[in-house]
């Protein structure tokens, strides 16, 4: 059985993929140690600046949802950029979500499904990976979460 084209996928489900961002500060988008990359934490944008709020006081689960898919998005864009290509994956390995959140909001999980789903989506099988969620005080500049994710490659 032969895997489909990643970009065929995307293409279906109506996903471009942004221009890759560049870092911040002092660090890198991507490292590669053996057969796995490290992507650096990623934060939610929305048309291009920085998704702000708090989830729980300035946004509702389904926005931050929302706004993980979107950055699942990025995320991948910069992979894509690394690699040169995405149909290396060969799978999505762990994926992290910082999710900035009021002190009693508990939904962080269904935050970060956003970005769980998605993947799946476009990897199938391969995109099945284990993950952490955390609610956190605060993320760089006011964004309402952050992801960051390790993947296998060829």
């Amino acid at each position: 059985m032969s895997r489909i084209d990643i970009y065929e996928k995307l293409s279906e489900l109506g996903i471009g993929l942004p221009t890759a961002g560049a870092p911040a500060a002092a660090y890198v988008m991507c490292r590669q140690a053996g057969s796995s990359v490290y992507l650096s934490g990623h934060i939610a944008k929305r048309d291009g600046k920085v998704w702000v709020g708090k989830l729980g006081e300035t946004l509702a689960t389904q926005e931050g949802k929302q706004a993980a898919r979107l950055t699942a998005i990025d995320v991948l864009a910069s992979l894509h950029t690394f690699l040169g290509d995405l149909n290396r994956v060969q799978g999505i390995i762990k994926l992290m979500c910082l999710v900035n959140s009021a002190p009693d909001y508990t939904e962080q999980h269904l935050v970060t499904n956003g970005a769980s789903e998605l993947l799946v989506e476009i990897f199938g099988e391969d995109g099945k990976h284990a993950r952490s969620a955390f609610g956190v005080a605060q993320i760089p500049l006011g964004a309402c979460l952050e992801l960051e994710m390790t993947v296998q490659v060829a």
